[in-house]
């Protein structure tokens, strides 16, 4: 990618920047990471794979996902790695590859439940924080725009029907799944209620956040859309920059 192609160029040390995505279960955000990050030449880091990470061992473990000592003193003894691949993001558990399991239901079902404890979730913003404090990062998840990365340069929400955001769920898991299309989006529904009700960092957009729902459009066109929203900020950063790069 030239400078050409690539607007970060042009804001020199301001390049560094921080773009969050927040929103519902099933509302596209890894895959709007993923292409934003091409685009504009950030790391992407999912931080949504990273709770489905700590779930997955919570539940090798046979550890109840209502028992926050328990899973206080898990947390202790996990360490949760991303490292950027060609297509996604490979999601390192303890040293071990697990990115081809995170999105079984239950996995799924145990990331929404063991999210809701202040404790666990302070722990996990601690290590998203850590992840993304250089900057040049798109971070998607629930809280990033609120929690995690408050002052975030670009911060966009993305949502979409909870029927259609159901069925794009029921799609990614395959031509033969154990489920119906009702129960994974009464699934969905119950852990939109989780999210947006819980104590502690609930599901909310962030009053700076762009809106952009994408119930009635294509994938092409929320990218585009996304992309629109991240250059017309970083024309904004550009012009505000650009005195301390003529100064340079």
């Amino acid at each position: 990618m030239n400078a050409a192609q690539n607007p970060l160029r042009s804001l020199g040390p301001a390049g560094k920047i921080i773009v969050a995505i927040d929103g519902p279960a099933g509302a596209g955000k890894s895959t709007i990471a993923r292409r934003l990050a091409r685009r504009f030449g950030l790391l992407n880091l999912e931080t949504g794979a990273m709770y489905r990470a700590f779930a997955l061992k919570a539940l090798r473990a046979g550890l109840p996902l209502d028992s926050v000592a328990d899973l206080e003193k898990l947390a202790a003894q996990t360490h949760i790695r991303l490292e950027a691949g060609p297509a996604e993001n490979r999601v390192l558990l303890d040293g071990e590859d697990v990115t081809a399991i995170l999105r079984e239901q239950s996995v799924t079902d145990a990331a929404s439940r063991v999210s809701v404890f202040p404790a666990i979730r302070a722990w996990m913003v601690r290590l998203q924080q850590e992840m993304g404090a250089g900057g040049g990062v798109v971070m998607e998840g629930r809280d990033i725009g609120t929690v995690v990365f408050p002052h975030a340069d670009v911060k966009i929400f993305l949502d979409a029907a909870p029927e259609v955001r159901g069925m794009r769920r029921f799609d990614q898991l395959g031509p033969k799944p154990a489920v119906q299309p009702d129960e994974v989006i009464r699934d969905l529904r119950e852990r939109d209620e989780r999210d947006r009700s819980r104590a502690d960092s609930p599901l909310k957009a962030a009053p700076d956040a762009v809106l952009l729902d994408s119930t009635n459009l294509t994938l092409e066109e929320v990218v585009q859309t996304a992309e629109e929203i991240v250059t017309t900020r970083l024309a904004a950063l550009a012009a505000l920059h650009q005195p301390e790069i003529d100064k340079a």
